[in-house]
């Protein structure tokens, strides 16, 4: 008989468990039974603002009709689960059903990062996470008139572009000095800035949101920073970040990272041996990974353990990307802050013609440990090749080739 595992959650990550074990249970030795939240089946989030510029959302869905129709597969929608019974085996759900599990795999995700700011919870203030956050958005906006993104990173970008898209004027505010500072060092984040300010989003950096205040109707009218300016707003994104969903944690006996999040090994298990978490709500081995790739691995890993793999572990985030945001190409890979001890940097920066161009090398000066692209990210491929190896050329001709 077939043992059942049971996944919380059907977003990216726990989608790609269900793929990753049923393509390789050739004999049927797992059957899957996923408690999904949403209303719908897994879809793309890295795709989401295509949804805003006219992309079907059935375009989005990562489910084939042939996993949906797997007899050894039960897509439980809008199923919340509410509680584990590590004892029992059972997992408890919002609408009164009880499941039992043989091995139970959290896939929980994560929530946006609302800051705890006067006026958050006033009406035209969103956040940018699921289709329906964008149909709600799409509903409230107005063309030709302001809106703010509360975060500078990936996916406040991500917005302000979404804001663009339709009709509104974006504002982009960040507490940090420059935008993407999580992805790419001051030069580049300050060009980013430039280029996008030239194409009409405002970008307001190295200040906070200190409270927002109602306009006509008892909706929100404006937002006001902690300098004291004063930014129009017929809507507010919350763009500023997500935090691990690890609620079940502690009513389950289930221990935490520093941070948030499931403490799982390297093998993506928690200290009960029957209990996995893969994706942004899982802590490996204390550290949290907001973005798909690294939650695909996890994914990977635990399939294979109960395919009966041993040496199967989560072999590591790679965060090196290559992006174009609101039309402006960035890229950035390795030590893209120069953090590592002795790092050697090596900058190219053409304001003349809109381009900044990195290199982070060891001490020795020739081996590649990162680097940074913006305005031109042609040579991320050719470059990003050669990480942690001897440059075979000097980085100035390297950088020029690139260009």
């Amino acid at each position: 008989m077939a043992g059942t595992v049971v996944v919380v959650g059907h977003g990216m990550a726990g989608h790609r468990f269900v793929e990753e074990l049923r393509a390789g249970d050739r004999a049927g030795r797992w059957r899957v039974v996923v408690a999904a939240e949403e209303p719908r089946p897994a879809y793309n989030r890295v795709e989401l603002s295509s949804y805003l510029a006219g992309r079907p959302a059935a375009d989005l869905q990562l489910a084939a009709p042939g996993l949906l129709s797997d007899p050894l597969v039960q897509l439980r929608l809008e199923t919340a689960v509410v509680s584990v019974d590590r004892a029992a085996r059972t997992v408890a759900c919002a609408d009164g059903t009880v499941i039992g599990w043989d091995a139970l795999v959290l896939a929980t995700g994560s929530r946006p990062f609302v800051p705890p700011v006067p006026g958050r919870d006033l009406p035209g203030c969103f956040t940018y996470r699921t289709i329906e956050d964008l149909d709600a958005l799409r509903a409230a906006a107005v063309p030709g008139a302001d809106g703010v993104v509360v975060g500078g990173g990936l996916l406040g970008l991500e917005a302000a572009q979404a804001l663009r898209s339709l009709g509104m004027r974006p504002h982009v505010v960040e507490t940090a000095p420059h935008l993407m500072p999580a992805q790419v060092d001051a030069g580049a984040g300050r060009l980013l800035g430039r280029l996008v300010a030239g194409l009409g989003v405002r970008v307001h950096c190295g200040r906070g949101v200190a409270h927002m205040a109602p306009g006509p109707g008892g909706r929100v009218g404006e937002v006001t920073l902690t300098d004291g300016a004063v930014l129009p707003a017929r809507v507010v994104v919350f763009a500023a970040g997500v935090r691990p969903r690890d609620e079940l944690a502690g009513p389950a006996g289930l221990a935490r990272g520093e941070r948030g999040g499931f403490l799982v090994d390297e093998r993506c298990r928690t200290a009960d041996a029957r209990i996995w978490a893969v994706g942004e709500c899982a802590a490996v081995l204390g550290r949290c990974h907001g973005l798909a790739a690294p939650g695909y691995r996890m994914a990977e890993t635990v399939a294979r353990q109960l395919l009966g793999s041993r040496s199967a572990v989560f072999p590591g985030a790679d965060t090196s990307a290559k992006l174009k945001l609101l039309g402006v190409d960035v890229a950035g890979f390795g030590d893209v802050h120069a953090a590592s001890e002795g790092a050697i940097e090596f900058v190219r920066d053409d304001r003349a013609a809109g381009t900044y161009a990195k290199l982070v090398l060891g001490p020795d000066g020739r081996t590649l440990r990162g680097g940074v692209l913006a305005g031109d990210a042609r040579g991320y491929m050719a470059l990003r090749a050669l990480l942690g190896r001897e440059l075979p050329d000097a980085p100035e001709r390297l950088l020029a080739a690139a260009e």
